[in-house]
């Protein structure tokens, strides 16, 4: 492929992914309840699939310093959304895990997000959202590569 032509999909890519992922955002924002932020809810999301963590799993995953990290873990454990669960065979290990309000607001913007994604893919023809879908998955994985 020409250096120009790559030049203009990286262009259409950049604005498309901006476009998508402001929306979703401005989406989510209207539905977010008063116990969660946007940069909350990542993370929730990550204890749910994951069960528990440490708080240096979830800064190196989320590329964020730990005192960033930390802020944030502190705000959820004040809103009664995750708890903090020292290891029992060095105490100096603390795990993080929500608590059952906070898997369920967790839950419950997971449904949020699958309703706007399914309300936009549905339009598509089956082989097209699958088809897009491999090619971003293949995206991902090239770039998880490096």
């Amino acid at each position: 492929m020409d250096t120009e032509l790559l030049k203009e999909l990286v262009h259409r890519y950049e604005r498309a992914s901006y476009n998508v992922n402001r929306s979703i955002k401005q989406m989510l924002l209207e539905r977010l309840p008063g116990e969660m932020t946007m940069d909350q809810y990542p993370i929730m999301r990550f204890l749910l699939q994951k069960g528990q963590c440490t708080s240096s799993e979830l800064a190196d995953n989320f590329n964020v310093g730990k005192s960033s990290i930390t802020a944030m873990i502190t705000r959820l454990s004040d809103k009664g959304l995750i708890v903090r669960k020292p290891d029992q065979k060095d105490r100096r290990v603390i795990y993080l895990m929500l608590t059952p309000e906070g898997e369920t607001l967790c839950s419950m913007m997971d449904d949020q997000v699958n309703e706007i994604l399914m309300r936009h893919i549905k339009p598509f023809e089956k082989d097209e959202a699958i088809a897009f879908i491999e090619t971003f998955e293949k995206l991902s994985s090239r770039m998880m590569k490096e």
